[in-house]
């Protein structure tokens, strides 16, 4: 973001009213502390720059990197538990759902799951409203899998037609892929049947693709298949042996404005030799499906990168790829929904990152190889100025513990760092006494004083 750029949304930012009074500071010049975090555990072990706290511990997760835990009134986070960290989920395997009060510093079980992987959890996050905590299940008696909406307070739930992958913007639909044939192209973020159950995609299929569940009339549709990806993307996708290639959907997020989706079509071709490279493309589309745009394309993924996000106009994705000749280093880049205008906007990418709600920065973390770690177990949380394309680790996260290298990797445990939605908090996953556990870091100050300097 150049100068001119950024002075034209902080302008439209402070215009709008959105002007976060943490931001602005108290009147001895400094950021308040928030009421609850004296409730919580500090987390001195990484080498913090900025405040941090430890939320939950004990095989605890937070979901994702696209979607905050913190509740919409800002006063609850949903979090999961693992029933164990060394070995892979099973079918009917429990795992469990727990909410943790701010206000009282307290955590509770609200529900149990048998619809979780070891990188997602349930994928539980919010709704509309605190009375909106969305996670998925499973029937093992029909070894059915489905979405729940919970009321917390109340106890009171829902079983919902589909599953959930993410909630749309306004809190009206669930949208998802297929959580149970997606794990045949990668494990980890799915829901767990037998085998037997597990259906495979021969070919440009058109029963699957991406489903949206009606939250008002509680009915589930497809909005577009793999074999209408196919047909109707732009620029046309030209994919040797389609036929005798299998394909899957793969992650699905809606822009802020709730306007268009992103998804990976991914696939690969089990006739070539050792099953054929894993292949994939980054769409976007309207969110009835229609309007496909390739973003990505098959030919720039292969070069390398990973973890695309939408940028806070709704118009834009970032992503870590490579876009540079005789390096495999990948640079932080932004593309436009239809992948024109692809441009570096800082010159090392790692990590899961995303955009500040409305300041020029990028939160990210990073895989153990990548090359901003240190080698000793642990990720830098880097927050990148878009202004200056300078950065600074404000911790070093712990994301390994003494199982690590005996295990495979869905059970690594990456950050996965989030922006809440006022953007003052970050929240991330990272271990604590050998065992997964969740924190927040408070941004407020580090934020106020680097936009003094503009």
């Amino acid at each position: 973001m150049n100068r001119r750029d950024f002075l034209r949304h902080a302008a439209g930012f402070v215009a709008g009213g959105l002007a976060a009074p943490w931001l602005r500071g108290t009147a001895a010049g400094t950021a308040a502390p928030p009421s609850f975090w004296s409730r919580f555990p500090a987390a001195t072990d990484f080498e913090a720059k900025v405040p941090v706290i430890r939320l939950a511990t004990d095989r605890v997760i937070h979901r994702f990197f696209d979607t905050s835990p913190i509740s919409p009134s800002g006063r609850y986070v949903g979090l999961f538990r693992l029933p164990n960290e060394t070995r892979p989920p099973q079918p009917g395997e429990t795992g469990e759902v727990i909410v943790v009060d701010l206000e009282t510093g307290r955590e509770r079980t609200v529900a149990t799951s048998r619809g979780w992987e070891t990188q997602m959890g349930a994928n539980v996050q919010w709704g509309r409203t605190d009375a909106d905590l969305f996670f998925n299940d499973v029937d093992p008696a029909t070894w059915t899998p489905f979405a729940v909406r919970l009321d917390p307070a109340t106890g009171e739930r829902r079983r919902l037609a589909g599953t959930v992958f993410t909630v749309s913007p306004d809190g009206g639909q669930l949208t998802s892929y297929n959580l149970v044939a997606s794990r045949l192209i990668q494990v980890g973020y799915g829901v767990v049947l037998p085998e037997t159950q597990t259906r495979r995609n021969r070919g440009p299929v058109s029963d699957d693709g991406i489903f949206v569940t009606d939250l008002a009339t509680g009915r589930v549709r497809m909005i577009v298949s793999i074999q209408e990806m196919l047909e109707r993307a732009v620029p046309k996708l030209e994919i040797p042996h389609a036929d005798r290639c299998e394909f899957y959907c793969f992650q699905v997020r809606w822009n802020r404005q709730g306007t268009r989706l992103m998804t990976f079509l991914r696939w690969h071709d089990p006739a070539a030799a050792k099953g054929g490279p894993r292949l994939l493309t980054l769409l976007t589309m309207k969110g009835d499906g229609s309007d496909i745009r390739v973003a990505v394309s098959p030919q720039q993924y292969a070069r390398g990168g990973h973890h695309p996000m939408w940028t806070p106009d709704g118009e834009h994705l970032t992503l870590n790829l490579n876009i540079r000749d005789g390096t495999k280093d990948l640079d932080l880049v932004r593309v436009r929904y239809d992948g024109s205008d692809l441009r570096s906007i800082h010159p090392v990418g790692s990590g899961h990152p995303s955009q500040h709600p409305t300041l020029p920065f990028m939160i990210t973390d990073a895989y153990p190889r990548e090359p901003v770690t240190r080698g000793d177990g642990t990720a830098p949380l880097r927050l990148i100025d878009l202004r200056s394309r300078t950065e600074v680790a404000l911790a070093h996260v712990l994301q390994t513990t003494s199982d690590t290298r005996k295990l495979t990797s869905e059970h690594r445990i990456d950050a996965h760092p989030v922006w809440d939605a006022t953007g003052r908090y970050v929240v991330f996953n990272g271990v604590h006494r050998n065992t997964r556990s969740v924190f927040v870091a408070d941004l407020a100050e580090w934020l106020r004083k680097a936009m003094d300097r503009v």
